[in-house]
């Protein structure tokens, strides 16, 4: 009976060196909430992610920057006085619409590596995956569609200039670009429809 009765007071003694209130507060303690804004983890996200991320992101900037070149020459010829007979890309409407779609396929290139960057860095932020993949494999089709129209219309354009004119090459230089720019754009389309596929399939 003493044996139980010592027993008793060392199991109900406390343990040496924490006391009962810090203890209650440390079990009590909530965990951190992370911050969907974090992009501390972004190099260990993009290290978990396939190969066909970040070479979507490549590519993704690839477009940005030719489409980009390509409406600028066309914007930058218009400046040009020194010419004996100055002319303008908006005189000529299939030039016009040649600068109005390397605007688009810009603008859609900056919206696509905002995406992706934003995917790497905090996965289904702004949009989800699957809706993701669907919208791509249709935008990329539409943005290619515009890229290879406007160079079909420009190189009729090219055959009407007058071969004094200082636009002329600057609608030459535009023109390859944007051709460049849609054989990265059909890249990036191959590479949505491997994506929605595998989504599909698998």
């Amino acid at each position: 009976m003493k044996q139980e009765g010592e027993m008793f007071v060392v199991a109900c003694r406390p343990m040496a060196g924490v006391s009962p209130v810090s203890a209650n507060s440390q079990s009590q303690q909530p965990f951190p909430t992370p911050s969907p804004f974090s992009f501390s983890d972004a190099p260990a996200r993009l290290s978990t992610r396939p190969p066909i991320y970040l070479s979507n992101l490549i590519l993704r900037f690839l477009a940005l920057v030719f489409s980009f070149v390509s409406a600028l020459s066309l914007a930058a010829s218009s400046s040009k006085k020194d010419s004996p007979r100055p002319s303008s890309f908006a005189d000529y409407s299939e030039l016009l619409y040649c600068f109005i779609a390397s605007v688009l396929v810009f603008v859609y290139s900056a919206f696509q590596l905002f995406k992706g960057i934003c995917d790497i860095a905090q996965r289904g932020i702004l949009i989800s995956d699957m809706f993701s993949d669907y919208m791509s494999f249709i935008l990329d089709q539409v943005a290619g569609y515009l890229l290879i129209s406007s160079s079909s219309v420009a190189i009729l354009a090219i055959q009407q200039i007058d071969k004094t004119a200082s636009i002329l090459k600057a609608v030459i230089i535009s023109t390859v670009v944007s051709f460049v720019t849609f054989l990265v754009i059909v890249i990036c389309t191959l590479l949505s429809g491997y994506r929605l596929c595998k989504r599909i399939i698998w």
